[in-house]
């Protein structure tokens, strides 16, 4: 019964990704389902955010979708099992022989949406994102290895101590040895897994990225022999480069064997190419990476130690306060391989517990905006949702979830990180013996009896988050009461304003009979002639599925706000955009015909999420002419999405008319 219920939300997903032809590859992280998409097109993001369970949605190199921590991993196989491959495996592809009935129509069109596909990555693709997507893939294979053996590194050393001091018999001895050596498995063969890791997402052979990363023990060299270092002409150093010369190796390991594949013949390629590819590389790993690697990395090391001890509290705070962008922009994989070398270094990695402040942060906004936004039921109901896992250190469904889509709350999350970062960089030699978790999951892992400083910085952000959410970070918007599926059912109780004692104005008596009778002017979005929806040429708006409004033709780019409101999102594609009135109103406002093709390209838009605007003030323009010349329809529509809130609303006829001009009213019930 329980595999159903992953598998209907694999089915949810597919069904808003373009079913799983249009998927090329699947992997999961800890929260994410991962999918490589072919053709982005086809992708309803605000349809998957919606599936009953999924509780956000990242655009990046890889659409990814986030379930949460123990749900993922079953939604992830549910969906691989459906197509019958494994996770990482590539998907069936839908154009191959198998696929031979289709007519060369279709066949081009599928090709057509292919290039287009690959156009619109290799538009977003810069070198440091590659490298960014290339180090996550290598270490998000090890995570749960990660956690399993830190976990009983930790459970190990609370054992250790408590034999020092006598409170366990001498018996626990041999336990405690094997637990250490199980922890061992991971991290003393480290290099081994990580090359292996690394030859998989770079293409070369995995066993020889495993012996490239195991030549960084210097394997078979026993005192009194040594290697020289060419630079030092010091002995090398077992370990020397670590994993980041690993990740550098094979790198170009990767590079070489691809290279002699090509180049040597068939019939001798499986004897010479392994061969001549270990040798280079090995040589070249042994001589000059491991040297300067051993450099960059003790660099890093060092002047990360040094900029925690020398700056405290400030530069805690402000590692704090920065992380969560970073994790935004995926700039947080990067130190990865940088805690690693700090462990290996040191024993534990003092940068950790800093961090970690930021889903601390996370936490108390998202608890502010609990208290706060109670009758905001979609809302709320998110909350339930991801702030458990934030506790634990998840933090991904209170960023993307919650906090980012509301604007402020995010920055005033950063806030709370970076005090709780103030706390524990005061504190000082924080540390965490392994990666992994975060938040509260983090305690067992601090080094050093120092898990109290970690948990005061950890409240400390709570603390900071709620504050900073609670009296600044709380959007007008998101208290405005709504049931669990976001439609507004009493916009009356969220009001915040308190009526004067004064005598108002005309104007004032205007506005207010206004909003009591629930009516509200609507005026042209654009210049041009005036249309009912049903000359649209669009079955979806002329046929009305989306909801009633009206059509423009446009003769000028300039496109206005078609009423007062407040902006909730805008398509990444720059094409449309939906707004809420104050009387609760949805509102769509649709530039073009299959427009979302265009990526983009003919639009600007002079506004954002949350935003306040009024009638009539330029919100976007769109170049009439490259989208005619794309072979695109101009039509500007303007739609209520909500009919079921409108009582009533003014007939009007086709007419030209000007960006501004009122065209009808619409009573809300």
């Amino acid at each position: 019964m329980g595999q159903d219920k992953y598998q209907i939300m694999g089915d949810g997903i597919y069904a808003q990704v373009g079913g799983p032809q249009n998927v090329a590859k699947l992997i999961h992280c800890m929260t994410r389902v991962r999918m490589t998409i072919k053709d982005n097109a086809k992708v309803n993001v605000a349809g998957l955010k919606k599936v009953p369970g999924v509780l956000g949605v990242v655009e990046e190199e890889t659409l990814q979708v986030i379930v949460g921590p123990g749900t993922v991993n079953k939604v992830a196989q549910a969906m691989v099992n459906k197509v019958g491959v494994g996770l990482g495996d590539p998907f069936p592809d839908s154009t191959a022989t198998g696929n031979a009935h289709l007519d060369n129509k279709s066949a081009v069109e599928a090709k057509a949406a292919e290039v287009h596909a690959a156009h619109k990555a290799s538009l977003k693709q810069t070198w440091w994102r590659t490298a960014l997507k290339h180090i996550s893939a290598i270490f998000i294979p090890l995570i749960p290895a990660f956690v399993g053996a830190g976990l009983i590194s930790g459970i190990a050393g609370i054992l250790a101590n408590m034999l020092a001091a006598g409170q366990l018999p001498k018996d626990w001895t041999q336990f405690i040895t094997v637990l250490k050596v199980i922890n061992g498995g991971l991290f003393t063969f480290l290099n081994i897994y990580v090359g292996i890791n690394a030859a998989t997402e770079f293409r070369a052979t995995p066993g020889l990225g495993g012996i490239i990363g195991g030549l960084i023990y210097l394997p078979g060299v026993v005192a009194p022999v040594t290697i020289t270092n060419i630079f030092t002409h010091q002995p090398l150093l077992a370990g020397q480069g670590g994993i980041i010369g690993v990740i550098f190796a094979v790198w170009l390991l990767a590079l070489v064997e691809n290279q002699l594949h090509r180049v040597i013949p068939d019939s001798i390629d499986i004897i010479f190419t392994p061969m001549l590819s270990l040798l280079s590389i090995g040589v070249l790993t042994i001589f000059f990476i491991m040297p300067l690697a051993g450099w960059v990395s003790n660099s890093l090391v060092g002047s990360i130690n040094w900029i925690l001890q020398v700056g405290g509290a400030f530069s805690g705070f402000v590692l704090g306060l920065a992380f969560l962008p970073m994790v935004m922009l995926g700039l947080h994989q990067i130190l990865t391989p940088i805690h690693l070398e700090m462990i290996k270094n040191t024993g534990f990695t003092a940068l950790l517990p800093i961090l970690a402040m930021a889903g601390g942060g996370q936490v108390g906004a998202a608890l502010a905006l609990w208290i706060k936004c109670r009758k905001n039921k979609q809302l709320t109901r998110l909350i339930k949702g991801a702030l458990p896992v934030g506790i634990l250190g998840v933090g991904e469904p209170l960023i993307y979830g919650v906090s980012l889509p509301l604007g402020r709350p995010f920055i005033t999350a950063c806030i709370g990180g970076g005090i709780g970062g103030a706390v524990v960089g005061a504190f000082g030699h924080v540390g965490a013996i392994t990666i992994g978790p975060s938040g509260a999951a983090l305690i067992p892992l601090i080094a050093n009896h120092q898990w109290m400083a970690y948990v005061f910085g950890l409240l400390a952000s709570y603390a900071g988050g709620f504050v900073a959410t609670y009296f600044f970070g709380v959007p007008k918007s998101a208290m405005v009461a709504t049931a669990a599926d976001g439609t507004v059912i009493d916009e009356a109780d969220s009001q915040q304003e308190v009526p004067s004692p004064e005598q108002p104005t005309a104007d004032q008596e205007t506005e207010t009979a206004i909003v009591q009778t629930g009516a509200i002017n609507f005026v042209a979005p654009a210049t041009g002639q005036l249309k009912d929806l049903s000359e649209v040429a669009d079955d979806v708006f002329s046929q009305k599925m989306v909801g009633d409004g009206f059509a423009v033709e446009p003769t000028s780019g300039t496109i206005v706000a078609p009423v007062d409101g407040t902006i909730v999102s805008v398509m990444p594609t720059k094409h449309a955009w939906t707004m809420t009135t104050a009387t609760g109103l949805e509102i769509l406002v649709h530039m073009g015909l299959d427009t979302v093709e265009l990526n983009g390209a003919p639009f600007s838009i002079d506004v954002n999420d949350q935003d306040t605007v009024k009638a009539g003030q330029p919100i976007a323009t769109m170049d009439l002419a490259a989208i005619q010349a794309a072979g695109k329809g101009t039509t500007v529509m303007t739609i209520i999405t909500n009919m079921d809130h409108v009582a009533s609303l003014t007939a009007f006829t086709d007419q030209a008319v000007a960006a501004g001009d009122e065209v009808f009213t619409v009573t809300s019930k």
